[in-house]
């Protein structure tokens, strides 16, 4: 397959990435036909050239085995978050701000990125909205709780929960990414409070005029979600011990019960939220299904556009993309984890990183059972660069334009795309290098 198959997949990505920020009204209305197109530019050549046995045997595969169980997730977090409500004034002070990051990153690996960030951005914009100076608190909070707060479990961030469709263990990147996830999160929470810090004590003065915001005890609404986050938690853990050894075949691939069990679990689990939740946690939270219809559309369109890439990459050395190969091999043959963890970051900072993390499992040889054991230092890599790095703009992961799109709307003066990137130039890079250096040369 020569490079010309990779064409819709870039053009997929670039669309995604400068859609929402240089032309946002017309995305807005017809993402869906940005997508229909980029994946009809895949599936027709695809039947073309491969046959329609194979070519629909392929994509079946893909958005079957790896697609819906993405999306169910997505959608099962999704709504279970947005029935969970944390009510209450806060002071916005540098001790309460760096506690409420902590708590999101800490809820980040046990109920996704998503849903971390929605139960959380609302208290933290509440705390400090009657300061002068609070459009860095979002900030840090995008680089904590939507991105590096998510690394511990698959139920965290994407890029880790389609891993472990591919046979990555649930439990692996708790031990393995806890090292570098608890460096990067401490070094970014010591900038945060020496700026934070630095800011509350130019407000001291300006403050003191104005009427102070009224302090009242936070409390939690939705308890009803908290057990259904468990029950998504037990059917994930479900489909990796339990094996009946039942399954059937669609069109060459084989559908496992207790991976259809645990999807049933899981939207079961979405629909029940959505009937016991009270109506004034979705109501307050602004609960609504676009987010997830967009994210749905787009990551079909990924995953389809992603097949003949896959294919590819497989190829390896004999594969139109082995140039690839020769960025992350050492001059001895070696895997470098170094480069693994610079090219996945640098990707997913300006795509998305769950496609990123999918080129460079399968540019790793895609064996799970390798790269656990083996390998594991090219899958950490992996890992952290696609999970970390997707903080450096807000394109690089779903919560965060989510995040942006929410602060500006409660009158946040948000940096612009490139002025964020300054922002994470200048505090995310020189942890990232240091990161690097420690755990991956």
């Amino acid at each position: 397959m020569s490079l010309l198959w990779v064409l819709p997949f870039g053009g997929l990505l670039i669309s995604i990435a400068t859609g929402p920020v240089l032309y946002p009204r017309l995305w807005e209305h017809h993402y869906g036909k940005f997508a229909f197109g980029w994946s009809a530019l895949v599936v027709v050549p695809l039947l073309v050239w491969a046959g329609p046995s194979l070519a629909v045997a392929a994509l079946v595969h893909t958005l079957l085995l790896e697609y819906v169980p993405f999306i169910i997730l997505l959608l099962a977090l999704y709504t279970v978050a947005g029935g969970v409500l944390v009510e209450g004034n806060m002071r916005g002070t540098p001790l309460t701000n760096v506690g409420i990051l902590v708590v999101g990153a800490l809820l980040a690996s046990l109920v996704g990125t998503t849903g971390a960030a929605m139960i959380m951005i609302r208290p933290l914009i509440r705390a400090n909205r009657n300061r002068p100076f609070n459009a860095h608190v979002v900030i840090f909070f995008i680089f904590v709780v939507c991105n590096i707060g998510g690394a511990l479990t698959p139920l965290g961030d994407p890029p880790l929960f389609v891993g472990f469709l591919r046979g990555v263990g649930f439990f692996w990147p708790l031990p393995h990414l806890l090292a570098e996830t608890a460096t990067v999160t401490a070094l970014i929470l010591i900038v945060f409070v020496v700026i934070d810090g630095y800011l509350c004590a130019r407000e001291r003065r300006q403050m003191a005029t104005e009427r102070p915001l009224a302090k009242s005890r936070a409390r939690l609404l939705g308890w009803v979600n908290l057990p259904l986050f468990g029950g998504i938690i037990a059917a994930i853990l479900l489909s990796a011990i339990w094996n009946p050894g039942i399954s059937f075949m669609v069109h060459g691939s084989e559908v496992k019960l207790q991976n259809v069990t645990r999807d049933a679990i899981m939207i079961a689990m979405a629909i029940l939220s959505l009937v016991l939740s009270p109506k004034e946690c979705h109501r307050v939270n602004d609960f609504r299904w676009g987010p997830i219809i967009e994210v749905a559309a787009l990551f079909a369109a990924i995953f389809i556009c992603l097949v003949p890439v896959g294919a590819m990459l497989h190829a390896g050395q004999q594969g139109s993309l082995s140039s690839l190969f020769a960025l992350v091999t050492r001059a001895d043959g070696s895997a470098d984890p170094l480069a693994y963890f610079w090219l996945s970051g640098a990707l997913s900072s300006f795509l998305d990183n769950t496609p990123t993390y999918l080129v460079f499992f399968d540019l790793a040889g895609g064996n799970p059972q390798y790269l656990m054991s083996t390998g594991a230092a090219v899958l950490a890599a992996i890992s952290t660069g696609a999970v970390f790095m997707g903080a450096n703009t807000y394109i690089g992961n779903a919560p965060n334009f989510m995040v942006y799109a929410i602060a500006r709307d409660a009158g946040v003066r948000m940096p612009h795309f490139f002025g964020y990137v300054l922002w994470s130039v200048g505090i995310l890079i020189p942890i990232y290098l240091f990161t690097g250096w420690l755990f991956f040369t």
